[in-house]
C-alpha cells in the first residue's frame, strides 16, 4: 500500500498564497494519478486537482480554476499544490490521494490516503 504524507498546510488572510506537498512512499511504481481533495466542516470530501504521474494530464475542480496549480516531482514521488488568491471559502483539511488507475476528482476512486493538513483563510 502507497503511503502519503502531507505537509505546508496554515493560516493565511485572504488573497495569500500556500503551497502544499504530498509525498509518497512504498510502491509508488502502482500509482497512476496522484489528487488533492478537501473537506471543509460539516461537509462531504470533495476533489480539488488531480494529476497524472506519467502525463501531463491535470484536472481542476471549477472552484479552484485559474487559482491553484498542481504539480509533480516523480525524482521525488511528490506532487504540488500550489495555492493562490485564497479565500475564505477555501478553509478545509486538504487531502492527497493515490490511485492506480486514470485520473479521477471523485474521492471514492481513490484508495491511498494521507492524514491531511489544515488551511485556513482569513478574511
Amino acid at each position: 500500500q502507497v503511503q502519503l504524507a502531507e505537509s505546508g498546510g496554515g493560516s493565511v488572510q485572504a488573497g495569500g498564497s500556500l503551497t502544499l506537498a504530498c509525498a509518497a512512499s512504498g510502491p509508488t511504481y502502482s500509482v497512476n494519478c496522484m489528487g488533492w481533495f478537501r473537506q471543509a466542516p460539516g461537509k462531504g470530501r470533495e476533489g480539488v486537482a488531480a494529476a497524472r504521474t506519467d502525463i501531463g494530464y491535470t484536472a481542476y475542480a471549477d472552484s479552484v480554476k485559474g487559482r491553484f496549480t498542481i504539480s509533480r516531482d516523480n525524482t521525488k514521488n511528490t506532487v504540488y499544490l500550489q495555492m493562490n488568491s485564497l479565500k475564505p471559502e477555501d478553509t478545509a483539511m486538504y487531502y492527497c490521494a493515490a490511485r492506480s488507475r486514470w485520473c479521477s476528482l471523485v474521492p471514492a476512486d481513490f484508495g491511498a490516503w494521507g492524514q491531511g493538513t489544515q488551511v485556513t483563510v482569513s478574511s
